[in-house]
């Protein structure tokens, strides 16, 4: 009896290593997702890169649109009521067609800048949503493992008690 005591206790102890090596192989592997995910690398961003982005905010902004609504009003009702000679742009407005035409040739390429600076800001953080991602798909396969080896080893305990009982049942058969 002393025997089988002492073989479920070692059971026991190597169901307790084997759980034991799939944390610390879990935890192994989730190190590296941490380190990435707690130390995202500083954006140093250059004067370029930062007017870009300002002129990007208010290119794209409710402020510029009805400040250049209101310039050109003015321009255009000036242009139209000003004395003749006063005037400094007449009608058809060729001076404030090129100054449009000037503001929209320079504009558009920093806007660009501007939205592949906030691409590369978004892959990163999907990127960051896929580490996130695979950690918990680690942390799931590891669960799926220990309760894998947690039946297999109650599977293991339950046959290995149900032979016990059949031999004492025989031995209770063989008695009667």
């Amino acid at each position: 009896m002393d025997i089988d005591i002492e073989n479920l206790l070692n059971a026991e102890n190597s169901h307790i290593i084997k759980l034991q090596e799939i944390v610390k192989k879990t935890l192994e592997d989730e190190e590296l997702i941490n380190q990435n995910l707690l130390n995202p690398p500083k954006e140093i961003l250059t004067r370029g890169q930062s007017v870009s982005d300002k002129v990007a905010r208010f290119g794209g902004s409710w402020a510029f649109i009805i400040s250049f609504f209101i310039i050109l009003t003015i321009w255009i009702i000036y242009n139209v009521t000003a004395v003749k000679g006063d005037e400094f742009d007449p009608y058809p407005f060729i001076l404030m067609n090129l100054i449009l035409s000037c503001i929209a040739a320079l504009q558009a390429p920093i806007i660009m800048m501007s939205q592949n600076r906030q691409e590369e800001k978004d892959r990163k953080r999907s990127e960051n949503d896929y580490l996130i991602n695979l950690k918990a798909e680690l942390e799931i396969r590891s669960l799926d493992q220990k309760v894998d080896l947690l039946l297999q080893e109650q599977i293991k305990i339950l046959f290995e008690s149900q032979a016990k009982q059949m031999e004492i049942l025989k031995k209770i058969e063989a008695k009667l």
